[in-house]
Formats: C-alpha cells, sequence, structure tokens
C-alpha cells in the first residue's frame, strides 16, 4: 500500500470511529448538534429570527453558515448524523491539500499528526462549531506562504465562525513579508461580512458575540478554574459548580470570583499582546519565518486557551492548526511539540465526555485529570514563548573601521 492510500485509508477509519463514538459515549458530546446548533439554523431557515442578525449570538455571525450547510446532508439520517458528514467532508478536502501527492515528508507527517489529535480528542473535537474553523484554517496555514492572498480569506472567514483563528492571521501577518496581502484579504472578508449584517438589518448585534464572552462567568474546565473547582471538592463554604442557563454551559463560583471574572479579558489581551510584540521585534531584527511563523502562531494559541475563562474542551483542537504548519516546516523541531498536544487531547478526552461526572461533581478522579491537564497546557505555553524568545536573528553586520 503506498502512503498516499495509507493516509486516506486511517483518515475513513478514524472518521467513522470519532462520529460513532460521539453517538455512545457517556454525557452527550453531540449534544450541541442537536441541542442548539439545529434550532438555530431551523429558527433561520423558517424565517423566525436569525441569530447575530435579529439577536446577539455568542458566535460570530458567519457560524451560522455551517449550521445551515450541514442540512445538506441531513437526508442521511438526521441532522446530527448530517453534521458529521459534512465536517468528514470538510476535513477531506484539507486533508487532500495537505497530503498532495504523499510525497513530501513533513505533509505526511502533519496529516498522520491531524489524524492522531482526532482520534486522541474525541467526538467532542467534530462535533463542535470548531472542527470548521480548524479545517478551513489547516487549508489557510497550508497556503501562507505560496498563496498569502487566499490564506488571508480563509482564516479571516474562520475567524467570522469563532475567533481563535485570528491568532493566526496575526503571527502570518508578523512574520511573514507579504502580510498585506494577508491584512487586505483579512479587511475584505470583514468588510463584506459587516455589510451583509447591516443589509440584513443586524447592525446593532454585528459585536454582539464579544459582550457575550467578557460578561460570562469562569466555566469548569477553564485553567483559571481550578481554585474554586479544588474550593468545590474540599467542601469550602460558597465553593460549588453549576449549570448557567444563559450560556448553557457548566461554571464555578466561590468567594471573591467577581474580580476573577473581571480580570481575565484584560489579562487574556495582555498575554497575546505581549506575544504579538515578542514576534514583532523577532521580526525587526530579523528572525526568518520559517523559524518564526509556526512557534509564534502556537505561542499566541496556547495563550488564547489558557488564558480564557470559558476553556471547553473542544478548545484544544485550536492547537491542530500551529503543529501542522509547524511540522510542514521543520518536522523534527516540531515532533515534541506534536506528542505534548497529542497527551493534552487525550487527557481533554478523559475530561469530556469520559469523567465529566465527575469533573462537575468536583470528586478527586475528574479534578485530577482536569488539573493535569490545565497545568500540562500552561506548561506547553511558557515552553512556547521560551521557543519564540530564543528564535535566531540575523547578527547585525559591523560597521567597517
Amino acid at each position: 500500500m503506498t502512503r498516499r492510500a495509507a493516509l486516506w485509508v486511517a483518515f475513513v477509519l478514524v472518521h467513522l470511529l470519532v462520529c460513532v463514538l460521539g453517538f455512545v459515549m457517556p454525557n452527550q458530546p453531540m449534544g450541541d448538534v442537536y441541542l442548539v446548533y439545529e434550532p438555530w439554523s431551523r429558527a433561520a431557515l423558517a424565517g423566525d429570527g436569525i441569530v447575530g442578525v435579529t439577536e446577539d449570538w455568542v458566535y460570530p455571525q458567519l457560524a451560522l453558515v455551517p449550521l445551515v450547510l450541514a442540512h445538506g446532508f441531513a437526508w442521511i439520517a438526521g441532522y446530527t448524523a448530517g453534521w458529521a458528514v459534512f465536517v468528514t467532508a470538510l476535513d477531506a478536502v484539507a486533508f487532500a491539500v495537505l497530503v498532495g501527492d504523499a510525497r513530501s515528508r513533513g505533509r505526511a507527517r502533519a496529516a498522520w499528526f491531524w489524524l492522531a489529535a482526532i482520534l486522541a480528542l474525541g467526538p467532542v473535537g467534530l462535533y463542535r462549531l470548531d472542527a470548521v474553523t480548524v479545517a478551513v484554517a489547516v487549508l489557510g496555514c497550508v497556503w501562507l506562504r505560496g498563496r498569502p492572498w487566499l490564506a488571508g480569506v480563509l482564516l479571516a472567514a474562520a475567524t467570522w465562525i469563532k475567533v481563535w483563528p485570528a491568532a493566526l492571521s496575526a503571527a502570518a501577518a508578523i512574520a511573514l513579508r507579504r502580510r498585506w496581502a494577508l491584512i487586505g484579504a483579512s479587511a475584505i472578508v470583514s468588510a463584506l461580512t459587516l455589510l451583509a449584517i447591516v443589509v440584513a438589518g443586524g447592525a446593532d448585534h454585528a459585536f454582539g458575540f464579544i459582550g457575550d464572552q467578557t460578561s460570562r462567568g469562569l466555566q469548569v474546565e477553564a485553567p483559571v478554574s481550578a481554585y474554586y473547582l479544588w474550593g468545590s471538592m474540599l467542601g469550602v463554604p460558597g465553593f460549588s459548580v453549576y449549570y448557567s442557563t444563559e450560556i448553557l454551559t457548566f461554571q464555578v463560583t466561590g468567594r471573591d470570583i467577581d474580580p476573577v471574572i473581571a480580570l481575565m479579558t484584560p489579562l487574556l489581551a495582555a498575554g497575546v499582546g505581549s506575544v504579538a510584540v515578542l514576534a514583532a521585534v523577532k521580526t525587526a531584527r530579523g528572525a526568518r519565518a520559517m523559524r518564526l511563523l509556526p512557534v509564534t502562531a502556537m505561542a499566541l494559541v496556547v495563550v488564547f486557551i489558557a488564558l480564557n475563562k470559558v476553556g471547553s474542551p473542544q478548545y484544544l483542537c485550536w492547537l491542530i492548526p500551529p503543529v501542522v504548519l509547524g511540522l510542514l516546516y521543520d518536522r523534527r523541531e516540531w515532533t515534541r511539540p506534536a506528542i505534548a498536544v497529542l497527551v493534552l487531547c487525550a487527557l481533554t478526552q478523559i475530561v469530556y465526555p469520559v469523567a465529566y461526572g465527575e469533573v462537575l461533581a468536583a470528586h478527586p478522579f475528574g479534578v485530577a485529570v482536569l488539573t493535569i491537564r490545565n497545568v500540562l497546557l500552561v506548561a506547553l505555553g511558557v515552553w512556547m514563548v521560551v521557543r519564540l524568545a530564543r528564535v535566531p536573528v540575523r547578527p547585525s553586520t559591523p560597521v567597517p573601521a
């Protein structure tokens, strides 16, 4: 069997297994699809209100596009199965571009890593909107250097589905010489999206997703929530895990939590800004784009997760495109980060959906696994920032005597 054939056989088997696991594993890892995605998209198709246009929405407006498109596959076995087929088809397109003729070892290793990450993270990585952005982001990463305009369009569109791909766009705009093609493409996509929102009558809700994110509490899986989760496990009065009917997720509460909630958004902005400034300094000092771009992208994405007060399990799939980018540029240098991401994904699948009941009940096993996962995630972020700081720069030319 050729390398290319082996990759495609593995692609089919991995996606089939993970799609099925979504229906058989505990705690409904595909629950968001039929509980929120389907009602939102059905309402829009029926003219009963368009989220993000007639009301504020937790996601940017282009997120509705894949939710609606998935209905085109609902005839197979319902909307949830249709979503799985839709995401698998998107992955297949990105996978085909990534693999190519499979002669490149870097591309082959990146493809194997992506499949291993899908398997390690489990069904939450496919039955969420984030899966759509990962496929689009992988395409963007493959085309960043050769087709920056097209990559900019794809990453901008992904950002208007979920905000996190903006980290990849920022890294590319900092590290690459053809940054204005990326910036111009992003500006055009954003302008057209906002124009469509205004024409549809949704000007008042164009940026509603920003307010929804900044005003929410601390989600139970976020690293910052560890203090309150441990307090709940130890029975500290006032510390507990509760379900937010407004955000439709589990959050933590405890003593003096409001100042922490207010601090997290500025802290996230400061962390992302600091990494961006460090990368910009490296660029100004002549660091090579092939060394700088992947580590900047990875550092920004990890900071985006580690300092986020949401921290949903599917956020770990955000780490896939930066590692793919790194393996494309230097497969040996990025083997260890790839292994670290696979470990984080596997621990995340234990957290959700396998032991999620133990996490919500603040039982020692669930709390321990989640804590280990989060400690390793923060450690990965520190590692990437250190690697960014150590990216070599060109020595300055000495002035002749």
